[in-house]
């Protein structure tokens, strides 16, 4: 197995930049999240699924020929892993994402999410041995309790009052699943960053062709017009283009357990987004949280 190149030392003169493209990945997909609920009416999950892998790979695909052709042999030779990845990060979670937001409610999809970056870090534990430091620990809870505060707005005593539902199970199975996908990226292969994607997608939107033919089998078809043209449009670019570039590439420099803090931003983006889009108001409980966030990914990332 080849492990992907960090370039660790390519990034000393700028340590912060790194962190701050991992950033644009959570805002990306907070954007996705808001959208998706949006869209349960308009568009049925895996039709939603499909479509945006298919358009992001056809949108990439002019782009990336070019390293797609030269790395060939590479992926061939670690096709095992390229599909592991393909299958977990593209085909499963998106689709159990998209499914989940029609039996969830938002506070209980984001709160659940919160809980990614400790399953990878177990994850790392188990299958890399890797050694996380007491303090990095209560950074961990630090980012944690900031999430859960901003998606309880700011109410921990509803966290006793939510009801487990079809939706909050998948969106379970979907954390479990993604961050799988971020520990296991340390092995995949040698080859450039657009191939990966390019190789991922393809084999991700071949993996749910068959599922989204069985969901529109019987189904009235999807109506093209503004809406469902510019959210296919949308989460097609930037939660999986734009944001799996920039995730990718952290997890190679920063390593996933770092990383994998950043998911904690996508109930803060989310806020932050409905605060614009919904005409919400900023509450005290969104400082705070923030503020745990940002703390406890200093304390992790020290």
């Amino acid at each position: 197995m080849v492990f992907y190149p960090t370039n660790r030392d390519s990034w000393s003169g700028a340590p912060a930049l790194p962190y701050l493209i991992l950033a644009i990945a959570p805002l990306c997909w907070a954007g996705n999240i808001v959208l998706a609920r949006g869209v349960i009416d308009m568009i049925m999950p895996l039709s939603l699924a499909f479509w945006r892998w298919a358009v992001a790979f056809l949108i990439l695909l002019p782009f990336a020929w070019r390293y797609a052709v030269a790395d060939w042999g590479m992926v061939v030779r670690h096709w095992k892993i390229i599909l592991f990845l393909s299958l977990t990060g593209v085909t499963c979670f998106n689709t159990l994402l998209y499914t989940a937001v029609h039996t969830t409610t938002a506070i209980n999809g984001a709160l659940i999410q919160t809980a990614m970056p400790a399953v990878i870090i177990l994850i790392s534990l188990i299958a890399f041995k890797e050694t996380v430091t007491k303090r990095q620990l209560f950074g961990v809870a630090l980012c944690v309790l900031g999430a859960g505060l901003v998606v309880l707005r700011g109410d921990f005593s509803a966290f006793f009052t939510l009801a487990l539902a079809k939706g909050d199970v998948l969106m379970m199975v979907a954390v479990v699943i993604y961050a799988l996908y971020s520990a296991f990226l340390r092995w995949r292969p040698n080859i450039h960053p657009m191939s990966f994607l390019i190789y991922t997608f393809g084999v991700g939107a071949l993996g749910l062709l068959p599922l989204y033919l069985w969901e529109t089998s019987g189904a009235i078809p999807l109506a093209l017009n503004i809406n469902t043209v510019s959210s296919i449009l949308y989460v097609a670019a930037f939660p999986s283009i734009i944001a799996y570039l920039c995730w990718n590439h952290g997890v190679a420099v920063i390593g996933a357990n770092r990383a994998g803090l950043f998911i904690n931003l996508i109930p803060v983006f989310a806020s932050i987004l409905a605060i614009f889009w919904l005409g919400e108001s900023v509450k005290i409980f969104h400082i705070i949280g923030m503020a745990f966030i940002f703390v406890g990914m200093v304390l992790f990332n020290r």
